[in-house]
């Protein structure tokens, strides 16, 4: 996948938001990876903030609408994963920030 194509995809998921956070989930450090085949099925590896997330479904429904506008993007795949577990130190500076966490 190029480069360009990828930071467009991640630009795209920077505009999802996590409802009970108020921070982007690109910023969190939720977004593991992301990728698309040559059939333009795009695969996003992510993780949540805790197991029993209520609101895991409403994240996946934006990350969907997010990457839909994406021309390149022809079926969108959501994968969960639990490890390497999120923690604090996948924020990025700037959500630090905003939640007032130390660095």
């Amino acid at each position: 996948m190029e480069e360009a194509l990828k930071d467009n995809m991640i630009g795209a998921l920077e505009n999802v938001i996590d409802p009970e956070l108020g921070i982007d989930i690109v910023n969190l450090g939720l977004i593991y990876g992301v990728d698309m085949d040559d059939n333009g099925v795009c695969t996003v590896e992510m993780t949540l903030t805790s197991m029993g997330c209520p609101l895991a479904a409403h994240i996946e429904q934006d990350i969907r609408h997010a990457l839909a506008d994406i021309p390149e993007v022809k079926e969108i795949k959501v994968d969960i994963v639990w490890n390497p577990p999120w923690g604090k130190d996948k924020m990025s500076r700037y959500a630090k920030i905003a939640l007032g966490i130390p660095d």
